[in-house]
């Protein structure tokens, strides 16, 4: 049996229009614009660059009215209602911070600084100015997502006892590339393992105790790392992520009484299964087009009503998901230029 769980979710097209500026123009970048412009009632109105040539580039290719030279030009921008910052992790406190300073809302890509430290320090600057902030991890928002908490909730599989999930991909080895560069905060953990990670904290809440193994690269940055994570009870999460093969990208939620099955790839739009113990299988259908609009819809949701975080994706929830990647970081020996020792 399949359906759909697309009204786990609210659909993104009612939530209040805000007008957005792009810090940072890129890949994420244009998934974004897309997300903003096909599927929602916000816009993007303005893009900052450090190279004029590609602020208006990206401009022109999507129809933006204003294209900046410099950050510091998009963020004074009046008209810009909010800042999604796309620029690589080792960027985003500073890029964070510059915006919230010029009172703008930010939504800060995944992972959303380097450590708990940096994003403890946004979190207090957005605090203190009294405006949102939120990670953008937007398979927190999406409909199968919601749809497996709904599950939870109702007991469908009982008590949990284990979460496992992956997220791997293939980068051939090139020192230049941002996924290997440790300058630019690269590595397996921050840019793939955050997504499973986040998925297992999201239903088990912050560990007890982190263990993880890892290899690193050449540059030194982490190439593949395994963590498991225990709780307070008797739950296990299990995460795995790597540079050097495209894994199945699935995840699993096992309880007494069951599992949940959520198919590849776990953190985009896709399909969950509920397998109980006893009885027949019940597959849910949460594929859209995009996906980004679930996040913006929140963000601007929680902005119009001068809220400063999302209760799916709060400040604790990002400082939860910060810690465990210092600590497996620690663990594998991977630290990056700037950070303290």
């Amino acid at each position: 049996m399949t359906t759909s769980c697309l009204d786990a979710a609210e659909d993104p097209r009612e939530a209040p229009p805000l007008r957005w500026g792009v810090l940072a123009p890129g890949g994420i970048g244009r998934t974004f614009v897309r997300a903003v412009t096909e599927h929602t009632r916000s816009s993007v109105v303005a893009v900052g660059s450090r190279s004029q040539e590609r602020a208006d580039a990206f401009a022109a290719e999507f129809d933006v009215p204003r294209g900046y030279g410099s950050y510091a030009e998009l963020v004074a921008d009046e008209e810009v209602d909010a800042v999604y910052v796309a620029s690589p992790h080792s960027e985003h406190a500073a890029q964070a911070l510059l915006a919230l300073e010029a009172g703008k809302p930010v939504l800060v890509e995944k992972a959303f600084t380097r450590n708990r430290a940096e994003a403890a320090k946004v979190f207090d600057a957005a605090g203190s100015a009294g405006l949102f902030a939120m990670e953008a991890m937007w398979t927190r928002h999406l409909p199968h997502v919601l749809q497996l908490h709904r599950l939870l909730a109702e007991g469908a599989i009982g008590e949990v006892v284990a979460v496992r999930a992956d997220h791997g991909q293939y980068f051939a080895f090139d020192p230049a590339h941002r996924m290997y560069d440790p300058a630019l905060a690269g590595g397996a953990l921050l840019d793939l393992g955050v997504y499973p990670l986040a998925f297992v904290l999201d239903v088990l809440g912050a560990p007890a105790s982190v263990t993880a193994t890892g290899t690193l690269t050449e540059t030194g940055v982490d190439g593949q790392v395994g963590v498991l994570l225990d709780t307070p009870g008797r739950a296990q999460g299990v995460a795995h992520t790597t540079l050097w093969s495209a894994t199945p990208n699935t995840a699993v939620v096992c309880g007494t009484e069951g599992r949940i099955e959520v198919a590849g790839t776990f953190f985009t739009p896709t399909t969950l299964t509920l397998v109980p113990r006893q009885g027949d299988r019940v597959t849910f259908d949460g594929r859209v087009d995009g996906g980004f609009q679930y996040q913006v819809a929140e963000a601007a949701r929680r902005i119009a009503a001068g809220e400063q975080q999302s209760p799916r994706m709060s400040w604790q929830h990002t400082l939860d998901v910060m810690a465990v990647l210092d600590e497996a970081r620690r663990q594998v020996g991977v630290s990056f230029p700037g950070e303290p020792g």
